[in-house]
């Protein structure tokens, strides 16, 4: 075995996919790119890092809701522009020839280019860490899209796309909650 520098022992375990999260505040659309969130437990309950430091944390506490769209890795390109650019002066829809589609239940768009999307209410804040605690009210699968592969950084700079899915839900069906 080999010594990893405790600083990035956070890239064996990164918890899932990149994401790009819409807000939507004084009129205008926004995204940011978040490569920390995960899912709380078997309900639509999930969780990510942001805080004061991205321009969308405003729209975030003020209208307390937001998109989470998930991107194939066809849209990595955009996925790392996106995350290098601010939205307090840059159209990332515009720059990044992303479609803007209406919600249902949220003011915040999803993207057009995206694999599947969750509208989400803000229900928590958890400071000293930067957690936003969310809670899905509606989503939305596009299964017509050729590029199914999601995105995972590993830090540095360093992405894997997942691809291959196995299946063992019959081995696990006793120990599932109802419902799942």
């Amino acid at each position: 075995m080999h010594e990893l520098e405790l600083s990035k022992a956070f890239t064996l375990i990164e918890p899932g996919p990149v994401v790009l999260v819409t807000t939507r505040r004084a009129g205008r659309d926004n995204i940011m790119t978040i490569s920390w969130t995960t899912v709380l437990d078997f309900t639509p309950r999930l969780a990510m890092v942001t805080g004061a430091w991205n321009h969308s944390y405003a729209a975030l506490r003020e209208r307390r809701e937001c998109v989470i769209a998930v991107p194939g890795i066809d849209l990595l390109d955009q996925v790392v522009g996106i995350g290098t650019c601010s939205g307090a002066d840059t159209d990332k829809f515009a720059r990044f020839h992303l479609g803007a589609v209406p919600a249902a239940r949220v003011q915040a768009p999803l993207i057009a280019e995206c694999l599947a999307h969750i509208e989400c209410k803000v229900t928590d804040f958890i400071e000293p860490y930067d957690i936003v605690v969310l809670e899905g009210v509606a989503a939305w699968v596009e299964p017509a899209r050729a590029q199914r592969r999601m995105i995972h950084a590993v830090g540095d700079g360093r992405f894997i796309a997942d691809g291959r899915r196995y299946q063992r839900r019959e081995a696990m069906a006793a120990k599932l909650p109802p419902g799942v």
